[in-house]
């Protein structure tokens, strides 16, 4: 009975292990399936150029690349530029290499500074404006003051008197 026990043991541990490297396999292959899958519909999103269905979408389309083709130095450059830019020109003078931001000051960072500056001297003159208001209110308190002092002064010579 104990051959019999190790045998019926053994044998269960043997379809055990086969079933697990089955679902290895199976595992294995389902990835590989799932993969392949997502590789397909991948292929199947790839976006289709789109056709000019009819000769009038084409004659439209031609129209307009012609018209961008054509553009000459007049057209780009229609201001009248100075000598030493053309001179700068490649071709015998022409405008060829340069751009029209070539062609124009960038004042962003004057404009931001002339604002700085400007802000500047109108602090400066609030600041003048106040010490000069200040000035005035310490005369003012002063002479103030004073007119008190006096006050007081002539009420207590009247004291005075009257004794």
């Amino acid at each position: 009975e104990e051959d019999l026990l190790n045998d019926v043991c053994r044998e269960v541990v043997e379809k055990w292990s086969d079933s697990q490297v089955v679902d290895a396999k199976e595992e294995k292959e389902d990835e590989v399936q799932a993969i392949a899958s997502m590789m397909e519909k991948q292929a199947r999103i790839v976006v289709k150029p789109k056709e000019v269905s009819s000769q009038e979408e084409k004659q439209r389309k031609a129209a307009l690349l012609a018209q961008y083709a054509n553009v000459t130095d007049e057209e780009e450059y229609p201001f009248p530029v100075p000598a030493e830019i053309r001179a700068v020109g490649h071709r015998s003078g022409s405008l060829w290499p340069l751009t029209r931001a070539a062609l124009f000051r960038n004042t962003n960072v004057e404009d931001v500074l002339n604002a700085r500056k400007l802000e500047r001297e109108l602090l400066r003159d609030e600041f003048q404006k106040k010490k000069e208001q200040d000035k005035l209110q310490r005369e003012k308190d002063k002479l103030a003051k004073q007119e008190r002092k006096e006050k007081e002064k002539k009420r207590t010579q009247k004291g005075e008197r009257k004794r």
